[in-house]
């Protein structure tokens, strides 16, 4: 009889350096407190955020694989030989949720081609909080990634996704690296039309939490500091 392969675990974390159970359910704890073998991008910081949610786990006994964009594509197969020896796996996220903007996503791939059960865990998703708090469409909507930094290319892209939100009475999502969040939004508002509606939401679940939804007129006269401040923004056209 073949051994029962173990199955991969999604392991959410925080969005912020708040503490894990304000944000994350005693599932999560459990299920870290029984898996030795992990899948990261950032050691140090899955290391951290293990021992912090689970101060008596031995860090010794942690097998930790790093996937990143470093990561050669051939060697992701054998992160999950754990499963295969019948042992649980974590895929734990640098924030948030694993496989949503999330390169871990590669790995659950695998997985299901190796036939090893997936398990996804409850957690914060700033792209989902974000949506939730908008006001804007929660029914249809597209999660866009990063728009190009080309500034000439950006305001293209900002209109397309203008035009696509009215067309198709759809929720445009985006995100942007935090030390260029300033300059996103005054592209939004020299870019846009003045009555379209536009979510910023940074810094979600923790004590600086900013979620506002105004026209695009509206933030022009909005003074805002979105500095290096993690952030999601939403658009759609009406």
């Amino acid at each position: 009889m073949s051994k029962l392969k173990g199955k991969l675990y999604l392991i959410p974390t925080r969005l912020g350096e708040n503490q894990p159970l304000e944000v994350l359910p005693i599932s999560v704890k459990k299920i870290i407190e029984q898996i030795d073998d992990y899948i990261v991008e950032n050691e140090k910081t899955a290391r951290r955020f293990i021992k912090k949610i689970s101060s008596g786990k031995s860090q010794q006994s942690l097998n930790i694989h790093i996937l990143n964009k470093y990561t050669d594509e051939s060697d992701l197969p054998s992160f999950l030989d754990g499963c295969l020896k019948g042992k649980p796996v974590g895929l734990l996220s640098e924030a948030g949720c694993p496989g949503i903007a999330d390169p871990g996503a590669d790995v659950v791939k695998i997985a299901h081609e190796k036939d090893i059960q997936v398990v996804p865990l409850v957690g914060p998703s700033s792209i989902l909080l974000a949506l939730m708090s908008s006001g804007m469409n929660g029914q249809n909507f597209t999660f866009n990634g990063y728009l190009p930094i080309d500034k000439h290319e950006r305001k293209t892209s900002l209109k397309r996704l203008e035009r696509l939100s009215f067309e198709q009475n759809q929720s445009q999502i985006f995100i942007e690296t935090p030390y260029r969040n300033n300059k996103m939004l005054e592209d939004i508002c020299a870019s846009l039309n003045k009555n379209t509606r536009v979510c910023i939401a940074c810094d979600i679940t923790l004590a600086t939490e900013y979620i506002k939804t105004k026209t695009v007129n509206e933030w022009k006269h909005t003074n805002i500091d979105l500095h290096k401040r993690p952030a999601i923004f939403i658009i759609q056209k009406d």
